[in-house]
């Protein structure tokens, strides 16, 4: 799984940790954290190093409530507040006030008041509030016992924990999994906050991108270490192999001509002794290696939906509750053929509700159906989980599938990247993200002319994600969409639902106008952290912006920065794509050879530099 790999977390770091599904990311966080030891090298910390590790699983007491469940974030400072009331004790009743032992005492008590301000603030209350709110949680749910919730709810307890332990570095292992849109935006802020340096497994190319400034990548056994953001990585690998690739060429252009010389001359006896020295030139010659970079991925392609009816989904007036909780009251919907639905909104407001009524569950009453001929297929948080562990990769696909399809069912998992001895592996031993994509899979066996996905890409990693939005995008059936992922949302949707106050209602506007509106929010929220933490603090009001054809003055301004830019990059490439044709035809012996190459190497400093201010204010 690692080739002898080396790497220092330092105090500034915030890194994002990327790779495959299955390149061993989260083993590596595991080796750090100590849970896995069998393993050659040595992991090294400073003494009295308190680490934070959120995994992708969590075991937690579902018989303490969310409050005393996160309270655990201060055992520590209560051992310290303990420690301090015994030493200032002893020092009020001791006599001995020369003693070395009465000295020790108070240089302690010094340094446990010293380092108590390190530890929380003077409100702990007051900041697990503000954080469980931030993270999605009501003021009723602090009292309720952990039993009462899912899984992804106990996650963010879990959490919300580790953001209040104060530690000297947190490792975060997919935590937006089980968030929603508006809790992820809310904690960027949050951790952007934060001093403590940060090692982030996250498939949210947004996410990282906001967060981190290196990136390691894990791949074929190898890491590949760079201090920059993921996307600012990206282009930098690319350039790097391409320099890596052009001076393998001209090396190889070097030996064949090397070859010639001595062909050439090894038979003179004028010239022997020339040749022996470019035999032993030739010899001594290291050979260049290349990065070797594993590229499989994903190939999904949706089979041409079956014909339906132009109404797809009709709902008038239908109701539905869970005990007391009322979640749909008088709701309304109609998806048309062809439509592509974003369903945002916070978590628990009831969008995942609304798939499974959708799907068929009871509702109370009203009228809520399917159209004409529609065949649903369905993705849900839990599809991955639900697969049976037991079962091998074909044998799942196995299971259910039309005769038609049973011939190509080998391609299908050749095409989600099981091939070879994968088919064979029992479900159980698959990680997160191949598991995801295994179920997803199974989505390829019927023409359903509807597709209804629930956060399909948790787990997936950012290469699969372009992937399988490239085919959503593709898709000529209709869609309905619930995600967290900002990047992979973008410019997917004809059309935006929210569910407030137990009604769906059309958003006017685009997914920018609508994480820009409850960015404002969950601003304020993070915002509001007074001394009562019942009584948040009231919002700040926006300081007023001219406006300039509905944007900024600011943001016009950037906007014609950024086009004035693209026209001087696209002109540069065309010049370096000329100049690369010139080199072509050099061997490396002409006497401006050297010239040439360092006037190309100051051009390309140019190009990259121009490229960067580009995407920072793209970003």
């Amino acid at each position: 799984m690692f080739n002898k790999i080396s790497f220092q977390i330092n105090e500034s770091d915030r890194i994002g940790l990327v790779g495959k599904n299955g390149a061993g990311k989260s083993t590596l966080l595991k080796i750090i954290m100590g849970e896995i030891q069998e393993y050659a090298g040595a992991v090294h910390f400073p003494q009295n190093f308190k680490i934070s590790y959120l995994a992708q699983t969590i075991v937690v007491d579902d018989n303490n409530t969310v409050f005393e469940e996160v309270q655990k974030a201060f055992d520590e400072k209560k051992k310290v507040d303990d420690r301090i009331a015994d030493l200032t004790h002893q020092i009020e009743t001791r006599t001995d006030y020369e003693s070395d032992e009465y000295m020790n005492l108070c240089m302690e008590l010094s340094d446990l008041n010293e380092s108590l301000g390190f530890i929380m603030d003077d409100n702990p209350e007051a900041e697990m509030e503000r954080v469980l709110l931030g993270l999605g949680f009501n003021r009723t749910d602090f009292d309720r016992k952990l039993a009462e919730f899912s899984g992804g709810w106990k996650m963010r307890a879990e959490l919300a924990k580790l953001l209040l332990s104060n530690p000297d570095l947190i490792l975060l292992d997919e935590p937006t999994n089980h968030l929603d849109i508006v809790a992820v935006q809310w904690l960027e802020k949050y951790l952007l906050q934060k001093q403590f340096p940060l090692v982030l497994i996250s498939h949210d190319k947004a996410f990282l991108d906001n967060l981190t400034n290196r990136t390691i990548e894990i791949n074929a056994g190898n890491i590949f270490d760079y201090k920059f953001h993921y996307s600012k990585y990206l282009i930098e690998r690319e350039q790097d192999l391409e320099k890596q690739l052009a001076t393998k060429a001209n090396q190889e252009k070097e030996k064949e001509r090397m070859e010639k010389l001595i062909a050439k001359f090894r038979a003179k006896a004028n010239k022997a002794a020339f040749a022996q020295s470019l035999i032993r030139k030739l010899e001594g010659m290291e050979d260049i290696e290349i990065d070797h970079f594993d590229d499989t991925q994903l190939n999904v392609r949706f089979q041409k939906p079956a014909h339906s009816g132009k109404i797809v989904v009709h709902g008038e007036h239908f109701t539905k509750a869970y005990g007391d909780v009322s979640i749909f009251n008088e709701a309304s919907i109609e998806i048309i053929k062809g439509q592509k639905i974003g369903l945002l909104g916070k978590n628990g407001i009831g969008k995942s509700t609304l798939i499974r009524l959708i799907c068929g569950e009871h509702i109370d009453g009203g009228e809520l159906s399917l159209g004409h001929q529609v065949k649903v297929g369905y993705f849900d948080q839990l599809s991955a989980e639900k697969l049976d562990g037991n079962a091998t990769v074909f044998e799942t696909m196995e299971d259910g599938c039309p005769d038609s399809m049973y011939t190509k069912i080998r391609g299908l998992l050749g095409a989600f990247m099981f091939s070879g001895e994968d088919v064979d592996k029992k479900v159980k031993v698959l990680s997160g993200g191949e598991k995801t994509r295994l179920a997803l899979c199974r989505l390829m066996l019927e023409p359903y002319n509807f597709l209804i996905l629930d956060e399909p890409t948790n787990h997936l990693d950012i290469a699969s994600k372009e992937v399988l939005r490239q085919a959503l995008l593709d898709y000529e059936g209709t869609l309905l969409l619930v995600s967290h992922d900002r990047a992979f949302m973008r410019d997917m949707f004809s059309d935006i639902l929210v569910i407030e106050d137990g009604k769906i209602k059309s958003f006017i506007g685009g997914l920018d106008e609508f994480l820009e509106k409850h960015s404002a929010e969950s601003v304020r929220m993070f915002e509001s952290s007074g001394n009562d933490p019942k009584k948040p603090e009231a919002p700040k009001v926006e300081k007023e912006v001219k406006k300039q054809g509905g944007i900024t003055k600011e943001e016009k301004q950037r906007l014609q920065k950024i086009k004035k830019l693209e026209g001087q990059i696209a002109e540069l490439q065309k010049q370096k794509l000329e100049l690369e044709h010139e080199f072509a035809e050099l061997t490396g012996a002409e006497d401006n050879y050297a010239d040439k190459m360092a006037s190309y190497a100051k051009f390309k400093e140019e190009l990259e530099g121009l490229e960067m201010e580009w995407l920072e204010l793209s970003d």
